[in-house]
């Protein structure tokens, strides 16, 4: 009974709210016309004071008193014409709208889409049955912490839940409090460096290599450490050893492996010679799109300036390829990295478009796409276009 009462209550608050102008604007013209009409009364007043004093004829002063006599009787006219079409006509559509009708509307749609017979539930109560609510059943687990903090297991569902959520620093505390107090692990250091990575920015810090460095320690085939500590080479400008160590990673990983585009692109961008580029394309399924053997024996024998004219017209090339056949995902993948590796974010993104028409976003090709994009940092509003 109480929520219908506040219901009541703040239907008639916005009523009045949104009827106030309505009433205030008659107000405001009789007030104005009121105005007007006491101007010329006191023209009659000083008309009478210059007839006394002489200033005009009896003649001239009747003369003027009529005119304003005439004026003074359309504005009373007017007001009153005014104030009986504001109460009788050119409001009782609106007045009747917000009185009547927008209440009904707005009760009809909660009738329609509310839960009026609905419990209340307080916190507590949801927090006992979370649902699909991600936020309640954070601070449901978190609660739980706060009453058992040594208990490993609960910091270890709670941290990738807040890497997921983009709260860094709380995930690099539930990340050390995991391997406090359930020991360390090569996929723990290698989830710690990687939350320690994001908190810089994408640079890999002293503490985030020593954190993997760690991780390769207790796995010395680790591939998300070795990916860091070979990007923490590319970062340091030591282009030979990085390419060295992707290209080692690559040789190790199996052909489908998610982080193979990554790697082969951090190759290319390290100027991967061909027997590179030859051994990786060895590992991988060649996908639609690759560079052949000899185009890549053809690239290493060009200057740099070159290379990049032939990298861009490969590029272009696979682009009017998937123009005639768009249903070659791989090919999309290649060709959005390519794009954004030029640095050339416009095609990209156009590329990223394209490729969502053949793979649309809601299937699982499509949302790799989206996921490639967000990785790139393209602008991932064009899927809703």
């Amino acid at each position: 009974m109480l929520f219908w009462i506040l219901v009541a209550v703040l239907t008639a608050v916005v009523g009045a709210v949104l009827l106030y102008p309505l009433l205030r604007g008659a107000n405001v013209a009789d007030d104005g016309r009121a105005g007007e009409a006491a101007v010329y009364r006191d023209q009659l007043r000083e008309l009478d004071r210059d007839l006394a004093g002489g200033l005009i004829s009896a003649e001239e002063a009747g003369y003027a008193r009529a005119e304003i006599g005439r004026r003074l009787l359309a504005v009373s006219n007017a007001a009153s014409n005014t104030a009986k079409a504001a109460t009788r006509g050119n409001y009782r559509f609106s007045q009747a709208f917000i009185i009547v009708i927008l209440p009904a509307i707005g009760l009809c749609l909660y009738l329609m889409k509310g839960a009026p017979g609905l419990p209340s539930q307080p916190l507590e109560a949801r927090l006992e049955q979370p649902g699909n609510d991600l936020a309640i059943s954070i601070v449901k687990v978190e609660q739980h912490l706060a009453q058992n903090p040594d208990d490993g297991k609960g910091w270890e569902v709670l941290a990738p839940i807040y890497l997921k959520t983009n709260r860094i620093v709380d995930a690099e505390l539930a990340y050390r409090n995991v391997i406090r107090l359930l020991g360390p692990s090569a996929e723990r250091f290698g989830s710690l460096g990687e939350v320690l990575i994001m908190k810089a920015g994408g640079i890999v810090t002293a503490e985030a290599r020593g954190t993997l460095q760690q991780s390769l320690a207790l796995d010395a085939n680790n591939p998300r450490a070795l990916f860091y500590l070979a990007l923490a080479l590319e970062q340091d400008g030591k282009a030979a050893e990085a390419r060295t160590a992707f290209v080692a990673l690559a040789k190790q990983s199996p052909p489908e492996a998610p982080w193979m585009a990554a790697v082969n692109d951090h190759i290319a961008k390290n100027s991967g010679t061909a027997d590179d580029m030859a051994t990786v394309g060895s590992t991988e399924a060649r996908a639609p799109g690759n560079p052949t053997p000899e185009q890549v024996e053809a690239m290493n024998s060009l200057n740099s300036g070159d290379r990049q004219q032939m990298i861009r017209g490969m590029v272009e090339s696979l682009d009017a390829k998937l123009k005639e056949d768009p249903n070659n995902f791989e090919g999309w993948l290649r060709l959005i990295r390519s794009y954004a590796v030029l640095n050339d974010k416009e095609r990209a993104a156009d590329a990223l478009k394209r490729g969502l028409a053949a793979f649309p976003a809601d299937g699982g090709e499509g949302q790799q796409l989206v996921a490639l994009a967000k990785e790139l940092g393209l602008p991932t509003e064009v899927t809703q276009q």
